[in-house]
């Protein structure tokens, strides 16, 4: 390799002959500061995370169910482009015939907290209700007796006027 560089060192006098090894170096670098080349077209593909959809994972599943002979399951997961893991999350978490997963997110909802939850919530509305229907009586109450004192002054008001 040492003879290459030697005969391209020594032909350095002929700057044509030097220009035209260095720009074959740059492009196989791809560094090239020419101005003379084209900028690349190619727009470079963002890497994203490859989403299943629920009828996908219950293909999937039912396929591998059929899988009766050895290597079968492992052609189909390398078909497929996934992992023996996600096979077995997708069982696990029972692909409904529907297609759907049933597999909600974040913390279990403990049945007697959520119940306790309810009656505490039942409980104050309930309290609300009360207030303010003793508050609706309260009112009732003092428009009967403004009611009844109206009529009684405009019945003393009448007994005024004919006597």
């Amino acid at each position: 390799m040492a003879k290459p560089m030697k005969a391209v060192l020594k032909s350095a006098s002929e700057p044509v002959a030097l220009e035209g090894v260095l720009e074959g170096a740059r492009r196989a670098t791809g560094s090239a500061t020419s101005s003379a080349a084209p900028a690349d077209p190619e727009v470079v593909a963002i890497a994203r995370r490859r989403q299943f959809s629920p009828a996908e994972k219950r293909r999937i599943v039912v396929a591998a169910e059929r899988c009766t002979q050895s290597g079968e399951i492992g052609a189909l997961l390398r078909r497929e482009g996934i992992y023996s893991s996600q096979l077995a999350a997708w069982r696990k978490n029972g692909a409904r015939a529907d297609g759907a997963i049933d597999r909600k997110r974040g913390r279990k909802v403990d049945p007697a907290l959520a119940e306790a939850q309810r009656t505490a919530k039942l409980t104050r509305e309930n309290e609300r209700l009360r207030r303010q229907l003793a508050q609706a009586r309260l009112i009732i109450d003092v428009q009967k007796k403004v009611s009844s004192l109206i009529a009684l002054s405009a019945a003393e008001d009448m007994d005024g006027e004919s006597a």
